[in-house]
């Protein structure tokens, strides 16, 4: 299995067939944009992500900066498009029973009726809407920890948005029993629930879909866009110049404190 080096994250260079017959057991996380700027600032999302099994390519942004360094990406594999995919690739497979954990009171329970009823089958063993800022509750994390055991899961599927997700499952991945595979799926729970709906596909196509949820959901997302995502291609357009270096290469670097120049050292040189 081939890996893409863009910024500080490897991303691993597979098709979505190839990922669902790899995937066994593991920790799975889906870079995008969003994701590749913070981790150029927090630490402990870095290192959640390097503890990862399985990083794919969640954004045509990240598809075609793969092409423009040189070491193009076979496949955009999105959380939302992964997670009906491995559930529908498991449809007949009993041993796949599925935790849903994430989105607003009573979303996560609608997902997992809907999921159920396409499979034919109890797939989605149990849904939890955790509350706001619950990651910070040692007592409410190990509740949902407990719950989860006892419904035996075999897969969580962690939709809370990054990097409280990925912070999440590296935190706590092995206080659950019975669980193999750990997906973290963003937004995935509401498109299941019918409660937000996808961009069309070729919006996606053209590596537009984040104007479309900008759009769809200015006042959470203008942030996320206008300003982080700016950042991106900026530390993209340096590791092209090949003055991109790994804000965390040393355990002495600093969060925050990243070895890519500014643009004022460019002119300065």
């Amino acid at each position: 299995m081939g890996n893409v080096k863009i910024l500080n994250a490897s991303i691993d260079n597979l098709s979505m067939m190839e990922l669902l017959e790899n995937l066994k057991q593991g920790v799975v996380y889906t870079p995008n944009v969003d994701h590749l700027v913070k981790l150029q600032a927090d630490r402990e999302f870095f290192k959640a992500y390097n503890m990862a099994d399985f990083k794919v390519c969640d954004s045509k942004v990240l598809f075609y900066v793969s092409k423009l360094l040189g070491c193009p990406i076979k496949e955009k594999i999105s959380g939302s498009d992964l997670f009906p995919a491995f559930y529908c690739y498991h449809k007949n497979n009993e041993a796949i029973k599925i935790f849903l954990l994430g989105a607003r009171e009573g979303v996560a329970a609608e997902a997992q009726k809907r999921i159920n009823a396409q499979m034919g089958r109890q797939m989605i063993v149990g849904a939890h809407s955790p509350s706001f800022g619950f990651e910070k509750n040692e007592a409410e994390c190990q509740s949902l920890i407990e719950k989860v055991n006892a419904s035996g899961a075999t897969v969580l599927a962690v939709g809370v948005g990054a990097p409280k997700q990925e912070k999440f499952i590296h935190k706590y991945r092995d206080a659950f029993k019975h669980v193999d595979i750990f997906l973290a799926i963003g937004a995935t729970i509401d498109f299941e629930a019918g409660n937000v709906a996808r961009a069309p596909k070729w919006i996606s196509e053209l590596g537009l879909e984040w104007l479309y949820r900008l759009i769809s959901e200015p006042r959470r997302l203008w942030k996320r866009y206008l300003v982080e995502g700016p950042k991106f291609f900026w530390f993209v357009l340096m590791q092209a110049l090949h003055l991109y270096t790994d804000p965390f290469a040393s355990d002495d670097d600093e969060p925050g404190n990243g070895s890519y120049k500014s643009m004022a050292e460019i002119i300065d040189a």
